[in-house]
């Protein structure tokens, strides 16, 4: 029987032997009378035998321990990741979360109907793939299947009791809102590395944060995603745009407190979402921004001297500048003061401008203003702008009205509230900053630049001339510049004539002192098409209405409440403004 067992391997061998030896032990023990020697050696026998046994069944345990092949050639194996601290809004709201989850694993030595696990399974898990599902089965071992099953399913799943079918606890990374500030937010993979938005840009302040088990807060605030989205997706189903962008910004702090963009994508499902969904076109796209530049020739023209608000620039003709002829969207033929050309939006007036600062002085203050770096945030989507290689004469003649330069909307965003706070480029951030604390960057323009270029903001906006009217809300006084740029068509190797980027750069209030609070707004729309009435789409009125709406929604989470309006440059007269390209 020994050699039946064990065959014969010198190991079966020396057992038989050593059995053998024994019981001739034994033998000899009765035949001399000798039992108690007999029973010694047979409770040594009985010791020996578990001793053994023991000692084999630690030495196997050991080895499925150290040397198993679980997570060897082609088994589903859950990553184990790192844990994420919530994050929330800067008034606490939940934005992300770990919650627990469920891996589930099939073991196939323990399946006793292999073709009713099966269907059982991929009744109960719709999202279980056919080939993920047979390859475990057929695997010969306890293998991961799936991950990410909630409670509910695991209980459901639980009480088919299906023999070798196991669970083992894990997290995952949830986001309860949805789309909901979804690019902001951003994303992070099974393994807890954070891939897009705050989860990548903070990624170290999140999972650091776990230690103290306290939650990450961001600087946007709900309320005002929720009001910049929803007017910025009506503003979309009305002008049917490939996509478009909007931000809110604390001016004094650079803080981000609404990003949207359209398309969008649920983060809780990344995988599923296209490329062009989860770009987030507020930091990642560039674009030819039209006449929202022309604020910023404007300030420059202001800070160095070479105009006053009452400087005048003749727009009776066409101008010529470099090898481009420059005319108006609306030409009104007519010599303008610096405040008419703004409120017009004349590209031959400020062309003379922008001729009149010279390509050197321009491109220092487009340097200040931080419009020839990557706009400076913690988001890692953050896109270099394309600028031009030498800045000349025909360089002025696009780039002072927003052509011949690509620039994402947070740089422009970033510049304006640079504008509009006194004078001074902040980095934007999507952190929550301690109440009271004062931000400072370098000096881009004197503060008495920035009290003049809100007065002439706001006299494009409170003016029934001025091209920034439709954004106008009674009480608010709010500013703003539009901008129409005409997209470069690679093609064709030229401007196109039907695509074009819309938008509008507001800010409010624009009355009281530079530290007063004050907030920057930013709606841009990509392609937008015309709607029912079959006006062009341009951005007095594809972005101007959607960004004074927005305004007049945010208004009372900010603190802002009604006062008296101002009218500054009322004097200026001028015949109804258009939008230029």
């Amino acid at each position: 029987m020994a050699q039946q067992s064990f065959g014969g391997s010198p190991l079966a061998r020396w057992l038989t032997g050593w059995m053998w030896r024994l019981e001739h032990a034994f033998e000899r023990a009765r035949t001399s009378g000798k039992v108690v020697d007999d029973t010694r050696i047979r409770i040594f026998f009985v010791l020996a035998l578990f001793a053994t046994g023991f000692v084999v069944l630690s030495l196997g345990a050991t080895r499925a321990a150290l040397f198993s092949d679980a997570g060897k050639g082609e088994a589903f194996q859950p990553p184990m990741g790192a844990a994420r601290a919530d994050l929330v809004d800067r008034n606490g709201q939940m934005l992300a979360a770990d919650l627990l989850h469920y891996g589930l694993y099939i073991d196939p030595r323990e399946i006793w109907d292999t073709s009713e696990t099966r269907t059982a399974l991929t009744k109960a898990l719709p999202d279980l793939t056919p080939d993920r599902l047979q390859k475990a089965l057929k695997s010969g071992r306890r293998t991961f299947v799936i991950g990410g099953l909630t409670p509910e399913v695991r209980a459901q799943l639980h009480d088919l009791g299906l023999p070798g079918v196991s669970f083992e606890p894990e997290e995952k990374r949830v986001y309860p809102l949805g789309y909901t500030a979804a690019h902001l937010i951003g994303f992070a993979d099974t393994g807890g590395e954070g891939l897009a938005g705050a989860e990548a840009a903070l990624n170290d302040d999140i999972r650091n944060a776990v230690a103290t088990h306290g939650a990450v807060p961001l600087s946007i605030d709900l309320r005002i995603q929720a009001a910049l989205e929803d007017e910025l997706y009506k503003a979309t189903a009305q002008f049917h745009p490939k996509g478009a962008t909007g931000v809110v910004i604390n001016v004094h702090t650079g803080e981000i407190l609404g990003l949207a963009n359209y398309p969008t994508f649920d983060p809780n499902r990344p995988g599923q979402a296209s490329l062009d969904a989860r770009l987030n076109r507020a930091a990642g796209a560039i674009y030819e921004m039209g006449s929202t530049f022309k604020g910023f020739t404007v300030a420059t023209g202001l800070d160095t001297g070479v105009a006053t608000p009452r400087s005048t620039f003749d727009a009776t003709h066409p101008f010529q500048l470099g090898y481009r002829t420059i005319h108006d969207y609306h030409a009104t033929h007519a010599v303008l003061t610096l405040v008419e050309v703004f409120q017009h939006s004349s590209n031959i007036g400020t062309a003379r401008l922008g001729e009149a600062i010279g390509p050197e002085r321009l491109h220092a203050y487009f340097d200040r203003f931080g419009l020839t770096q990557p706009a400076k945030t913690e988001l890692i989507e953050t896109a270099r702008p394309l600028v031009p290689k030498v800045w000349n004469e025909d360089a002025i003649a696009s780039t002072s009205f927003g052509h011949g330069i690509n620039v994402s909307p947070l740089a422009v965003a970033r510049a304006y509230s640079g504008l509009m706070n006194g004078g001074e480029l902040l980095p934007l951030t999507i952190k929550k900053l301690p109440p009271g604390t004062v931000v400072h960057g370098p000096r881009m323009i004197q503060e008495s630049t920035a009290l003049t270029l809100l007065q002439i903001m706001r006299s494009n906006v409170s003016c029934t001339c001025g091209s920034g009217k439709s954004a106008n809300i009674p009480g608010l006084n709010v500013g703003g510049k539009t901008g129409t740029g005409d997209k470069w068509d690679p093609v064709a190797k030229r401007y196109s004539t039907t695509k074009q980027v819309s938008s509008f750069a507001a800010v409010f209030p624009t009355d009281g002192p530079l530290k007063a609070p004050r907030y920057f707004v930013l709606i841009l729309m990509d392609e937008p098409q015309r709607d029912k009435t079959g006006a062009d789409p341009t951005g007095g009125i594809a972005a101007a209405p959607a960004a004074g709406r927005v305004i007049q929604r945010i208004a009372p989470f900010l603190g802002v409440r009604a006062r008296a309006e101002t009218m500054p440059f009322a004097d200026v007269a001028g015949a109804d403004a258009g939008e230029d390209h």
